[in-house]
């Protein structure tokens, strides 16, 4: 759990920075280059260690200089707010690819009910396609504090409440698939 909460915040490192800065100062300016200097700084400490950097990575710090150089000219956080949106529609996009959840569920889930692990993999992609929709929604308002409020709390509770509705079908689903299975059996034992 503490190597996820670690990816989490690398990931949201610039936003996290812009949100805090721009909450004690209430400079958008200040907030955008501080927020830009780390996404920068993040990256070429990652290049400098060796790390290995996926594209989302080459993405994101280019969407922070390009985004934030777009803020710091018109003064609008509303570019800057944009950014989270684009990783949303992108994970939502991958996970419209048929069957990607199969390797992420244990075997028994895989093998009992795949059909209901294939349909819960486009509803998490829809789902990743509404919340970014909903970060740029929150974004247009200009008010920043809508848009904390809807990344920072309706959009985790979102996909927290889609994972404990996942488990809970899927836990029923493969009960009642094991009582049909032991039933069939037990029926055709009895003949």
């Amino acid at each position: 759990m503490k190597a996820v909460f670690a990816k989490l915040g690398s990931d949201f490192f610039s936003t996290i920075i812009f949100v805090v800065l721009y909450f004690s100062t209430g400079n958008v300016a200040l907030a955008t280059i501080v927020a830009v200097i780390g996404a920068v700084g993040q990256f070429v400490y990652a290049k400098i260690k060796g790390l290995r950097l996926d594209v989302m990575a080459y993405a994101s710090v280019a969407l922070v200089v390009v985004l934030g150089g777009a803020t710091l000219l018109t003064n609008d956080p509303r570019f800057v707010l944009v950014k989270p949106s684009v990783g949303h529609i992108a994970v939502g996009a991958i996970m419209l690819r048929r069957d990607w959840m199969l390797r992420y569920v244990p075997p028994i889930v895989a093998t009992t009910i795949p059909e209901y692990v294939r349909v819960a993999g486009y509803v998490w992609a829809v789902l990743m396609i509404v919340l970014g929709a909903g970060v740029i929604a929150a974004a247009m308002t200009g008010d920043i504090k809508i848009w904390t409020f809807y990344v920072m709390i309706v959009a985790p509770i979102a996909k927290v409440g889609a994972m404990v509705v996942q488990y809970l079908v899927f836990r029923l689903a493969i009960r009642n698939r094991r009582r049909a299975a032991a039933a069939a059996t037990s029926a055709a034992m009895a003949e």
